[in-house]
C-alpha cells in the first residue's frame, strides 16, 4: 500500500461540488461506481475505470464516456458497486481514499455501508474520507488526529463501538480521557473553536463535519 497516493472513488450518492474540492482532486486518479460517473464531468476528472452492474447509469451517461474502461458485474452479486469500486482503487495502489457521493441520498443502506466500510478500511491501514459536499466524514482509529476546522463548524463523533480514552480539544464541549458508551449521543453536535484535536485509545468511530458554519441543515 502506498499511503501517499490519493484516490477518488465516485459513488452514487449526492455531491455538491465546491471550487475548493474540485481543485483538491484535480489530477487525482479515480474510479467510478455505476451512476457515480455523473460526478466526473463537474469535478473535471476522467476515471480510469467504471465499474458496476450499470443498473442506475442512464444511457446518456454511458454515451458520454465511451472511452473509459468498464468492468461489468451481474446485478445479483455479493458486493455493492461501491465496494467493488473501492476494492479496485486499492488494487490500483490507493493509500488515501476519498469516497465522493458516499453520504446521504435516498439509499440510506448504501450510505451506512459506506460508513462501516470506511471504518473497516481505516482499521486495516487506509485513510478514508467520505463526502457529499455538504458533509464530510473521516474514519477514526486509535491515536491522535488534528482536524483543521474553522470556528463554528459543527461536528459529531459517531461511535460504532464503546470508545475508550476519548479526548477532544479545541471544541465548545471538550472531553478528557472519556469512555463513551456504545449508542450514546454525548458527542453529537459539538462546535469547533478552531482546529480540533481528537485522541482515541480504543474503539471504532466516524468524525462527521459540516464545513459551512452557516449551514444549519
Amino acid at each position: 500500500m502506498n499511503a501517499r497516493l490519493p484516490f477518488l472513488v465516485l459513488l452514487g450518492g449526492p455531491l455538491t461540488v465546491t471550487p475548493a474540492f474540485r481543485a483538491r482532486v484535480a489530477g487525482w486518479r479515480s474510479v467510478a461506481a455505476d451512476s457515480g460517473m455523473r460526478h466526473a464531468e463537474v469535478l473535471g476528472v476522467t476515471p480510469e475505470l467504471w465499474i458496476g452492474d450499470f443498473d442506475s447509469a442512464s444511457p446518456d451517461l454511458s454515451a458520454a464516456w465511451p472511452d473509459v474502461e468498464r468492468q461489468s458485474f451481474a446485478t445479483a452479486k455479493n458486493e455493492t458497486d461501491g465496494e467493488l469500486a473501492v476494492r479496485a482503487a486499492i488494487e490500483r495502489g490507493a493509500g488515501d481514499l476519498v469516497l465522493a457521493g458516499g453520504l446521504g441520498g435516498d439509499r440510506s443502506d448504501h450510505a451506512l455501508l459506506h460508513c462501516v466500510l470506511a471504518c473497516r478500511l481505516r482499521a486495516e491501514g487506509w485513510n478514508v474520507e467520505l463526502t457529499s459536499g455538504r458533509e464530510d466524514a473521516v474514519a477514526l482509529s486509535p491515536g491522535r488526529i488534528e482536524v483543521p476546522l474553522t470556528a463554528g463548524t459543527v461536528f459529531s463523533i459517531v461511535g460504532f463501538s464503546e470508545l475508550n480514552g476519548l479526548t477532544i480539544d479545541g471544541a465548545r464541549f471538550p472531553l478528557d480521557d472519556y469512555t463513551l458508551p456504545f449508542g450514546s449521543s454525548r458527542t453529537i453536535s459539538n462546535k469547533a473553536l478552531g482546529p480540533v484535536a481528537i485522541t482515541l485509545r480504543s474503539g471504532t468511530a466516524l468524525l462527521v463535519t459540516r464545513p459551512d458554519p452557516n449551514d444549519k441543515g
